[in-house]
């Protein structure tokens, strides 16, 4: 038992670490590239704090343990919106950008919807996950694009103007960050589910809280490193994308690799999904910020959802 902590101990310290260099390599990273820090957060950002949440649902798939790869993602999302946005906003009020609003939040109650109409029997086949990864290469595909006008525009709006790093140490601080994300959050994992395990809880909720909240891990620690340092295009854009990349993508590579048999996960689990998914829209268009009575409401809707999952 003292191995498991001191693994999850050792994991929380890297995930501060690595968060902290991924932020402050990205928002010069955008700075220097006329790009906006709302872009690279919704992919560079998004997508390498998902890695932890990839590698354990790939690793389920090839384990032929559908519901905790299932159950990663959608806890995964629950908790990034309800438990990371909830935080962030508590540290600071969150201002958002008009194109998360129209784009990027539709396109992930889009997502949500899909998954959850592929996900009633249980199950995600081959075919399925073709078009969940289809759709994640069409996303990508699109931010790219936008990437590329800003470029060409060359107009930054980029909140708060941070002071441009060299070349070399964005890339240390960004490649560095990752790797203390990926490797923290591995730690933690590992440390969190011998625990879990031998609490005895099942597959489905292991998968569902303390495996989804691990893998999380990396956004948590990065949205409100960026909170912190007034980045909310980072903060927000790492939420949404990330649960955008970890339905499409994460889900879809898994389905590829084998098909999903997610036995074990409830009704329930998808009902708040979709409501999480859902209800995040309203509150980034009431004034463009997401303020701390919101980010209380979200924190403590996920607080009774993990009360029920563990409450016999």
């Amino acid at each position: 038992m003292l191995t498991y902590i001191f693994a999850a101990g050792s994991g929380l310290l890297l995930l501060f670490f690595g968060a902290e260099g991924l932020v402050r390599g990205s928002a010069s990273l955008a700075f220097r590239l006329g790009v906006s820090a709302l872009v690279i957060g919704l992919t560079v950002v998004a997508y390498g704090t998902s890695m932890p949440e990839m590698v354990v649902s790939i690793q389920a798939s090839l384990s032929h343990q559908g519901a905790i790869s299932a159950g990663n993602v959608i806890g995964s999302n629950i908790f990034n919106i309800a438990a990371i946005l909830g935080l962030a906003a508590l540290i600071r009020p969150l201002k958002v950008r008009i194109k998360l609003i129209r784009i990027d939040t539709p396109v992930l109650i889009g997502s949500a919807a899909l998954f959850v109409l592929f996900f009633l029997d249980r199950k995600i086949s081959r075919l399925e996950g073709l078009i969940l990864f289809a759709a994640a290469v069409g996303y990508t595909l699109f931010n790219l694009l936008a990437a590329g006008k800003e470029v060409r525009k060359a107009k930054t709006v980029n909140l708060g103007r941070p002071r441009m790093l060299p070349l070399f140490a964005e890339i240390a601080f960004i490649s560095g960050g990752f790797v203390l994300l990926v490797v923290g959050s591995r730690l933690f994992v590992h440390g969190s589910v011998g625990i879990a395990r031998a609490a005895g809880l099942s597959e489905a909720v292991v998968g569902l809280t303390i495996i989804a909240a691990g893998t999380s891990l990396p956004e948590l620690a990065t949205s409100l490193v960026a909170s912190f340092r007034h980045q909310a295009d980072i903060a927000v854009g790492n939420v949404v994308g990330s649960n955008i990349f970890n339905i499409l993508a994460v889900m879809g590579i898994a389905a590829l690799i084998s098909p999903v048999d997610g036995t074990g996960i409830g009704t329930v689990d998808l009902v708040v999904l979709m409501t999480a998914s859902l209800i995040l829209l309203p509150l980034l268009c009431t004034g463009f910020v997401l303020g701390r009575l919101e980010g209380g409401l979200l924190l403590a809707g996920y607080i009774l959802y993990l009360g029920w999952l563990v409450v016999p």
